[in-house]
């Protein structure tokens, strides 16, 4: 365990470790929705109805993972919340993905599971970094004016407040 400021972390090495965290969660997601839109697709399911289901499934997947493991945010405190809020990050990516679909159908109406499948990969990782920044800057964001190593500020990572790179929980080296 490593205990530090926020000089002394480093913005750099924050923000670093949370976009490899991310990535690596995103990699797992993404297995996830693509292997559930496939399978749905392949059962029958018509390809909306299937990527709207997987995609759901998948983003809570997401979001749990990377509030734990990206974000370093313990306990209950705000889970309704973060999960909420990524309901919204949620309709960016469905948007992207259906019209992507639509489009798709319209050009190619016979296209088969492999073609949908990559069509629905392609709109996903567009959509990725609008919810890399969104997850940053707006769920997992800092509270206003805290900071890690205020004079009777937080020192517990499962204080909602505890801070470190405008982020709450991060760069304490506990992952």
């Amino acid at each position: 365990m490593t205990t530090g400021s926020p000089a002394a972390t480093g913005s750099r090495t924050g923000l670093s470790r949370q976009v490899i965290r991310f990535a690596g969660v995103g990699v797992l997601s993404t297995a996830v929705h693509l292997g559930l839109f496939a399978a749905l697709v392949r059962g029958g399911a018509p390809a909306q109805v299937a990527n709207g289901v997987a995609l759901v499934l998948a983003t809570i997947v997401n979001t749990a993972l990377n509030r734990a493991w990206t974000f370093g945010v313990r306990g209950r405190g705000g889970l309704v919340a973060h999960h909420g809020q990524a309901l919204v990050i949620f309709g960016i990516t469905y948007a992207a993905t259906t019209v992507a679909l639509a489009v798709l159908g319209a050009l190619v109406p016979s296209a088969g599971t492999l073609l949908q499948t990559t069509v629905v990969a392609v709109a996903n990782v567009l959509s990725t970094a609008v919810r890399f920044v969104a997850m940053r800057r707006w769920i997992f964001r800092a509270p206003a004016g805290s900071a890690l190593g205020e004079p009777g500020g937080p020192t517990d990572r499962h204080e909602p407040a505890y801070v470190v790179d405008g982020v709450r929980g991060s760069g304490t080296g506990r992952g």
